[in-house]
């Protein structure tokens, strides 16, 4: 049986909505809405308020653009300057604008803002958010009352909708084609803010997946960690390549951390696959220009993309029930084969 968050309808709240549950008329919405004169101040926050409770918001964005109503969406990205982010972008964005919808986006990964703070930027101008939010899905989906949220990546409950990734699949596919190239001294690199030296088990979903999995086939493994730059990733790797030169293969976080574990690699004179086998994760289009090809963990991120829409039509008109088994998707990586494993 699927089960609907509190208070959160299948379509989405009108201006009439909002009347009826305030005891005003459809003008005094308005003026509410917009800061006009000609209302006690208590009403107006008292509309303010149930507006935000039911998740209604006036189309300001829609005014200035065509005759009649248009759905507008915000789109939620941490950092547009990792290839992975235009990449699932431009398939919203193109499979939005063929349904007719308008999309905002707001990269937020700069000056210490947050997935939340992109939502609260997002939501006076958007009838819904897609958006991979770090952590923030339950609060998020508070400042957007009713208008659905779909999170991507997100551990945590409370959005409307949710697409995840099967990373214990991912890490089968990943350990197995090492085991499968005899390789006995694996690494995996890990991305997290904190040095190295205080770091002992990974700390992100698809990191803990790979542990497991290493742990499970009784391989000899270490970690590394470093931020989630390709420049970070060459430093942290160079060094743990000079102190352990036995490493056979190292798995890592993600394709643009894996394009400075190749520059390491070389730099180092390891030859890869030969020397070191480098499998990366995500399966940006970057791993195919890299030398050698960077074998990887791909996702077909038109299809994310695809996912994420077609998720958001069916919340919109209220064939998919928020918070349902329907609502809930789980992608998964397949193991492409290129030069470096």
């Amino acid at each position: 049986m699927s089960h609907t968050p509190s208070g959160y309808p299948a379509k989405r709240a009108t201006i009439l909505d909002v009347a009826a549950a305030a005891g005003v008329s459809r003008q005094t919405v308005t003026r509410a809405m917009n800061g006009m004169p000609g209302i006690k101040e208590s009403t107006r926050q008292r509309v303010q308020e149930l507006a935000q409770e039911l998740g209604y918001t006036p189309s300001r964005f829609a005014k200035g653009l065509v005759q009649g109503a248009r759905t507008s969406v915000g789109l939620a990205i941490p950092d547009l300057t990792n290839p992975y982010y235009p990449a699932f972008a431009s398939s919203v964005v193109e499979l939005a604008t063929l349904r007719g919808w308008h999309v905002v986006v707001d990269d937020y990964g700069h000056g210490g803002r947050s997935g939340l703070d992109a939502v609260e930027h997002l939501a006076p101008q958007v009838d819904a958010v897609i958006g991979y939010l770090g952590g923030h899905a339950d609060h998020a989906q508070s400042v957007l009352g009713r208008r659905p949220l779909i999170v991507l990546d997100e551990a945590q409950e409370g959005a409307a909708g949710r697409i995840n990734f099967d990373y214990d699949h991912a890490a089968l596919l990943a350990v197995d084609r090492l085991i499968h190239t005899k390789r006995q001294h694996i690494a995996y690199l890990e991305a997290a803010a904190a040095p190295s030296g205080g770091v002992h088990v990974p700390s992100t979903v698809r990191g803990k997946a790979v542990a497991g999995r290493l742990d499970e086939a009784g391989m000899s493994w270490s970690l590394i960690v470093a931020e989630e730059t390709a420049e970070a990733a060459k430093v942290a790797a160079a060094a743990f390549l000079r102190a352990h030169p036995e490493t056979d293969g190292i798995l890592v976080f993600n394709d643009l951390m894996a394009a400075g574990v190749l520059k390491a690699a070389a730099d180092a004179g390891r030859r890869v696959p030969e020397d070191c086998a480098v499998v990366g994760m995500d399966g940006i289009p970057l791993g195919e220009l890299l030398t050698p090809q960077l074998s990887t963990l791909a996702l077909d991120l038109r299809e994310v993309g695809r996912a994420a829409v077609e998720l958001l039509d069916g919340l919109l008109s209220g064939s998919i029930t928020p918070g349902s088994v329907e609502s809930r998707l789980t992608l998964q990586h397949r193991l492409a084969l290129r030069e470096t494993a």
